[in-house]
């Protein structure tokens, strides 16, 4: 499956270099290409593409929804027993994708990333990868070295067991892995960007590590959300109780003015008030949780 967002000048080449790759392989390939909207004649390449091939098809959006949509309605359609998914800007292997899915069976895992080896990129997106993969590993526990690779190959029943949004494709290897599917990685050759412009830039990353935070409360606290809100609002709570205690024995213990301490009085209050909020917030999460869980 392809992912296509203004693209044109690479989308013949690419679908052509995935089809040398599994002509001499047993499996049957069947190519999706998912174009997000976009404005260079992608979309009507694709659809001439999908009329030259009998094994290519051709779907996407009027507008440009992101990468993870345009994900999701791909795996919304596929049919296959493995999926494989690369970015279309030629910078992924494609004679890598045969070799992913051998290795995919052999290994035993559900999920395999490439690995980019030798990265073409420009320093400042290879240094950010770096320390975004970084991070990564280490508050989440899985160990890969390039998570957010477009080059990946699936088992189909990982794919449907995944609900992507937003930016959340970086971490499809995250949420595989809350849902009980092992993953593991495969060094891939890595090729400088030939045409067009690259869509990184300095928001993804600020948004990488938004997203990453995002990942870690559904992966830690969507089952139990109030293990999260309860203990903060708890933790408030009792910080809020100490400040008023604080100020009752400063009023009758040591007799100082209460005038002198109206600010730390409000300030504990406002603190009760919200970690009760805070707690509530926990307990109403919990009926959500409880009420979807007796629907699935």
């Amino acid at each position: 499956m392809i992912p296509v967002f203004n693209e044109v000048e690479s989308l013949r080449e690419l679908n052509e270099k995935i089809q040398l790759a599994f002509q001499k392989t047993g499996y049957d390939l069947e190519i999706i290409i998912v174009d997000d909207g976009s404005r260079d004649g992608s979309a009507a390449l694709a659809k001439e593409i999908a009329g030259a091939f009998p094994n290519v098809i051709a779907t996407g959006f009027q507008r440009n929804r992101g990468k993870a949509a345009a994900l999701n309605e791909g795996f919304r359609i596929v049919r296959g027993e493995f999926v494989a998914t690369i970015d279309a800007d030629l910078q992924d292997d494609p004679e890598a994708l045969p070799a992913m899915l051998n290795y995919l069976q052999e290994s035993g895992n559900d999920l395999i990333s490439g690995w980019k080896q030798n990265r073409q990129d420009r320093f400042v997106k290879k240094r950010t990868s770096r320390i975004f993969n970084f991070v990564t590993r280490k508050l989440t526990g899985l160990n890969l070295h390039d998570i957010n690779n477009g080059l990946k190959v699936y088992r189909a029943e990982v794919i449907k067991s995944i609900n992507l949004y937003g930016e959340l494709h970086r971490y499809i290897p995250v949420l595989a892995k809350v849902e009980g599917f092992s993953s593991g990685e495969y060094k891939v050759r890595h090729f400088p960007r030939k045409y067009g412009k690259t869509k990184y830039g300095p928001s993804r990353f600020y948004k990488g590590m938004l997203d990453l935070l995002t990942v870690l409360f559904i992966t830690r606290f969507t089952k139990r959300p109030m293990h999260f809100f309860g203990l903060w609002g708890i933790m408030i709570v009792l910080i809020g109780l100490l400040s008023e205690l604080w100020v009752l024995i400063l009023k009758f213990g040591l007799h100082e003015p209460f005038r002198n301490h109206v600010a730390l009085m409000i300030f504990g209050v406002l603190l009760i008030v919200f970690g009760m909020q805070f707690f509530s917030l926990g307990l109403i999460s919990e009926m959500i949780t409880f009420q979807n869980r007796k629907e699935k």
